[in-house]
Parts: C-alpha cells; sequence; structure tokens
C-alpha cells in the first residue's frame, strides 16, 4: 500500500500563501503618482504619507531652485525644495497664467525652468501638510498631504509667507521686531531664534519668516521691490519689466497647525524698482 503525504497539496498551499503574500506586498507598496487628470502627476518630492525629515532633507547644504538662482545666498537651514516637472498642458506658456502651487492653504505662482521642472523651497512644520498644484484656470492637477514626524522641525507660532507674479522679480520681505532687530536677507537669524527661514533669490518666492517663541509687541511686516535679475545677471532697469505692476500676497499665520491656528492674506501692488511697503503691523 502506497504511504499517502499527510498534506499532500502542501506545495500547492505553500505556493498559494507566498503569491497572497506578493499581492498583499504590493498593494502596500506605493503606487507611481498619477495627477487627478491621469497624466503623470507633477510633485516629484516631498511624496504623500508619513515622512521623516531628518532622512530625507539635506537642508545643510547647497540646493538648486528653478530658475536656477544667480547667486547663492547659501544654505537656509531647515528648508525642503517641493520638486517636479509640469506637463506641457500645465506649464508656464508664454502669455498664458502659470499653475498655481498652494502649500498648507498658502496659494503662490509656479514657474518652471523652461522645460517644466520646478523647485520651490519650503520650510515645513510638524504634523500634518498639504501641497497640491492647480491648473492655470483653477483644476486640481494634483494633491497629496504627508505627516512630518520629525519633533526637531520647529511649530511656527508666527510664520510669515510672501510671493509674487513675476518670475524676473527680486522682492523682500522685512520684518521689524519689539525688541528692535531687522530680519530680511543680509541679516536672517535674530538673536533669541527664529528669522527667515527661506530667502528666494530665484523666482516668485516664496519668502518665509517664522518665530516659534515671539515677543511680546509689535512686528513690523515690510515688502521691498529690490530689483529684476536675467540672462546679465541682477539689475535695475524698469524697462525689462514682464508686469507694470507686480502683485504680492504675504500671508500672514498664528499658531500654525494647531487648533488655535488664525491667519490673514494681504495683496498689494508694486509699482516701481526701490519701493517700500508698509504691509502690517501685528501686536503679538
Amino acid at each position: 500500500m502506497k504511504r499517502q503525504m499527510p498534506f499532500p497539496d502542501a506545495k500547492r498551499t505553500a505556493q498559494g500563501v507566498l503569491t497572497s503574500g506578493m499581492l498583499l506586498l504590493a498593494s502596500l507598496l506605493p503606487a507611481p503618482a498619477v495627477a487627478l487628470d491621469g497624466l503623470p502627476a507633477p510633485i516629484v518630492s516631498p511624496g504623500g504619507g508619513w515622512n521623516y525629515g531628518g532622512f530625507t532633507d539635506k537642508s545643510e547644504g547647497i540646493s538648486v531652485a528653478y530658475p536656477y538662482n544667480l547667486i547663492d545666498r547659501g544654505a537656509q537651514r531647515g528648508r525642503t525644495l517641493i520638486r517636479g516637472k509640469l506637463t506641457g498642458k500645465t506649464g508656464n506658456a508664454a502669455g498664458r497664467k502659470p499653475p498655481t502651487l498652494v502649500v498648507n492653504g498658502n496659494p503662490m505662482p509656479l514657474y518652471d525652468d523652461g522645460n517644466g521642472h520646478f523647485a520651490r523651497p519650503y520650510a515645513f512644520g510638524p504634523g500634518s501638510n498639504s501641497i497640491e498644484i492647480l491648473s492655470p484656470t483653477g483644476e486640481s492637477i494634483q494633491r497629496l498631504q504627508f505627516y512630518e514626524s520629525n519633533p526637531n522641525r520647529p511649530r511656527a507660532q508666527l510664520r510669515a509667507i510672501l510671493s509674487w507674479d513675476d518670475d524676473h522679480a527680486e522682492v523682500d520681505l522685512h520684518v521689524l521686531t519689539p525688541d528692535g532687530q531687522h530680519a530680511t536677507w543680509s541679516s536672517p537669524v535674530l538673536v533669541g531664534g527664529g528669522g527667515m527661514d527661506v530667502d528666494s533669490v530665484d523666482g516668485a518666492g516664496p519668502e518665509i519668516f517664522s518665530v516659534t517663541a515671539p515677543l511680546h509687541g509689535p512686528y513690523l511686516f515690510y515688502v521691498n521691490y529690490w530689483g529684476n535679475y536675467g540672462s546679465s545677471g541682477y539689475h535695475f532697469d524698469e524697462n525689462t519689466r514682464q508686469k507694470p505692476i507686480i502683485t504680492c500676497r504675504l500671508t500672514l499665520i498664528l499658531n500654525e497647525n494647531t487648533p488655535n491656528e488664525r491667519r490673514e492674506s494681504h495683496v498689494l501692488p508694486l509699482r516701481k524698482i526701490g519701493e517700500l511697503t508698509h504691509v502690517r503691523t501685528l501686536v503679538f
């Protein structure tokens, strides 16, 4: 009598378990990013889901943004580049309104390097963050959410974000603090902490000012139309401007990413090089 194996289908069973496990693993792996219109998603990084900035960011190194910066003012501690590529459908075609990059609810024009590539700096805080790209006509192209779990990322109690709509213009944010300090591109770090997280010299912003423990008293926010730049470098020629009026947006955020978050936005025009505009005095 032929002896029967106790588990005649053991091999088949093992193969079935292995196949099921591979299918489960495949279902857990991130799928290739696809935009809402079915085309390849513009945003390459950061990715959605659970992120830990200390593993992925190289904030202490020099990073290139697009359009390429003509001078390098050094690395900005804690900044992350939002990188990707726009398709012909959404890119910066001549005479067309650019797409909009919306980061944590803050909109800003998104310009590329002429070949669709973009890289905009941003300073993300801990917790939930969102990024969305809107087409020139306002439709959502891609949106993603990620959770920044690095506990060393500072949570700003006061943040100011400046952007503008001319990628050949250089606009600077100036902040006067209650103790008389002046934070701007030439003196970005405040005594006691805080200052300019991001100083954009290579496109339409953003410039970001953040403080984790604001002083009691008035903070004064100014915007300065410093000049223009082109293929020959920085200059102050009014005739090369792309727009007769540059529109800026300054957003002030209190207690960011908490249940007590409050924000306000100010839209203002800049008409001539050298113009310095007082936007807001905020008493903290």
